[in-house]
């Protein structure tokens, strides 16, 4: 969407004035707009529904419903870029974790060691060998071997976790090196908030941080155990902390659920975290020491190691042929040596040494049931109650645009609990509903699949903020059957928004009830990926942004933070 003049807007506040609305003017002291107040916010919300009128869709039963699949819910590996390609006779493809595997520094360590690698020309039997990286998530990969047919040749994740959940699942690893570069993971605290703490608690430790966080003390959050190295281990460490004796206990689980009722949400990645702590939403959270120490924003925070440790260590696999182990142990030793292990130590890694692993009573397998019960107590006994608003207009027939959103809804749908309360509206210049919130059973399942698949384009332009308006007031419909619902909102878009509301009269409502929106783009602008943003940030939620083939794990992942 194409920036609005100031002269445009001043006249358009003029005119809002003028005829009784509402003001939502940008305003500097309260940071972009004015800020209402609950009531205020559903008063404006209701003048602005007035002017909609949605239209309802019949929903139709799917009776054809198939179960969806972990696999099926895949996007193809290739979403997941090859940093380093390798040119070699003989080369092996090493699944690296993010934060060493970056084409970009500081997160580049691996990248530079491979090319270097690499250049050096090393042979094999009298064949050049050479090492490809892909730059992916811990979480995914073991997702994608276990449930997809993914099958790299050398697997380097952020924490032995990941291996010895492999181990479990019937893909048997051999552990080359336990350690490549040292890391840890941690928890940090803004300073004063820091002070305050030690004062009353005296020592940082995971058991400490849950009594500050469950006295009110502090604000902590952490990122998704599913796919985030640093969520998985405090997880594990939290469920130690309520038990010692055996972590996945009734007792753990009670009090997991009892952490979690005020508990802010799992951050979709680290980098919302950052979001959260900048704009002082929370004071604790965590991360790796080698990110901490690489974000000038972050100097302000104290670092406390925290589980067990993040040493990327490399696993190969009974699949992979001996010459092709060969080369990976070939690699690792290139890895250790002194000036590859310096340029480690320049991008933030091998700090805390002494640091040893704190017990957690995991092993594959309780890793693995850690990552349920945590997907089934994430929101404190609390049902869910989202509204998915997708995109319908013309520029969605773009690229399959519209079919892959409907293929992400309905791959995920497997991600939404049966206590949770699901609804669907579509848009283009006008709005529909196409389904009213209802309890996610197997009958409301299947009238959403049948309302998803229904979905189509007949052109037209894009009311977003209209539709947005439609979904937040039906869940507030739905909310007064269930006021302990916690409320969330989904726009899926490629972002075009050009008729109806502006953002500028939707923000203070979002602000106002304090219903987090997650805005989820297809091949956006950067203008338009900006003005998502302000939506999202508003309330901490966040802003994906993918082409079309990379949306459909976004999707994924992103349920499983909050469905």
């Amino acid at each position: 969407m194409k920036r609005i003049t100031s002269v445009f807007i001043i006249a358009i506040l003029i005119i809002n004035t003028l005829c009784g609305c509402t003001e939502s003017v940008k305003t500097e002291q309260t940071g972009g707009y004015k800020e209402l107040s609950y009531n205020d916010a559903i008063h404006e919300l209701d003048a602005l529904y007035k002017d909609i009128k949605p239209e309802e869709v019949p929903a139709r039963l799917d009776v054809d419903m198939a179960n969806s699949t972990v696999a099926a819910s895949l996007a193809p590996i290739d979403t997941f870029k090859i940093t380093k390609m390798g040119g070699g006779e003989i080369n092996i493809e090493i699944a690296a974790a993010t934060e060493c595997s970056s084409d970009k520094a500081p997160d580049d360590w691996l990248n530079i060691v491979a090319d270097k690698f690499n250049r050096d020309n090393h042979t094999l039997n009298g064949k050049t060998v050479s090492v490809s990286i892909r730059q992916i998530t811990s979480g995914e990969v073991v997702t994608y071997m276990t449930e997809g047919e993914y099958r790299p040749d050398c697997f380097i994740p952020s924490n032995e976790a990941w291996g010895q959940m492999l181990d479990v699942s019937s893909i048997n690893t051999i552990r080359v090196s336990d350690r490549i570069a040292g890391n840890t993971a941690g928890i940090l605290m803004e300073k004063d908030a820091y002070q305050r703490y030690i004062e009353k608690y005296n020592e940082v430790t995971v058991e400490n941080v849950l009594k500050a966080a469950m006295n009110g003390d502090i604000v902590f959050a952490y990122t998704n155990p599913y796919t985030s190295s640093t969520g998985l281990n405090i997880l594990s460490a939290m469920l130690y902390a309520f038990d010692n004796n055996n972590p996945l206990s009734d007792e753990a689980v009670n009090q997991l659920i009892e952490y979690q009722k005020d508990a802010p949400t799992a951050a979709y990645t680290t980098a919302v975290l950052r979001n959260s702590a900048m704009n002082g939403v929370i004071d604790a959270m965590v991360m790796e020491e080698q990110a901490y120490i690489n974000i000038p924003d972050l100097s302000d925070y104290v670092f406390t190691p925290a589980g067990i440790r993040h040493d990327h260590p490399v696993y190969t696999f009974d699949y992979v042929s001996a010459e092709k182990q060969e080369v990976v142990k070939m690699f690792v030793e290139f890895c250790l040596t002194d000036q590859m292990q310096k340029l480690a130590t320049d991008r933030g890694f091998n700090r805390h040494d002494d640091y040893k692993a704190q017990p957690n009573g995991m092993d594959g397998n309780g890793y693995l049931a850690a990552q349920r019960v945590w997907k089934q107590n994430k929101n404190g006994g609390r049902p869910v109650m989202a509204v998915f608003v997708a995109d319908i207009s013309g520029s969605m027939k773009s690229f399959s645009r519209l079919e892959t959103l409907k293929r992400s809804l309905l791959n995920t749908m497997q991600y939404i609990g049966s206590d949770n309360y699901i609804g669907l509206v579509s848009y283009d210049e006008h709005t529909y509903i196409n389904l009213p919130v209802g309890q996610f059973d197997n009958r409301q399942r299947a009238y959403f699949s049948g309302a998803v698949k229904g979905l189509s384009s007949l052109g037209g332009e894009t009311a977003t903020y209209d539709a947005t308006v439609v979904g937040m007031k039906m869940l507030l419909e739905a909310q007064e059957q269930n006021p302990n619902a916690k409320l969330l909102l989904f726009v899926l878009t490629d972002g075009d928004q050009n008729k109806g509301y502006r953002l500028n009269r939707v923000l203070p409502i979002v602000d106002g009830l304090k219903i987090p929106v997650y805005t989820i783009g297809y091949e956006m602008s950067e203008e338009d990926e900006k003005e998502l943003n302000q939506l999202s940030n508003v309330n901490e939620a966040t802003t994906i942004s993918s082409d079309v083939e990379g949306i459909v794990n976004d999707i994924r992942n992103l349920f499983n933070v909050n469905m």
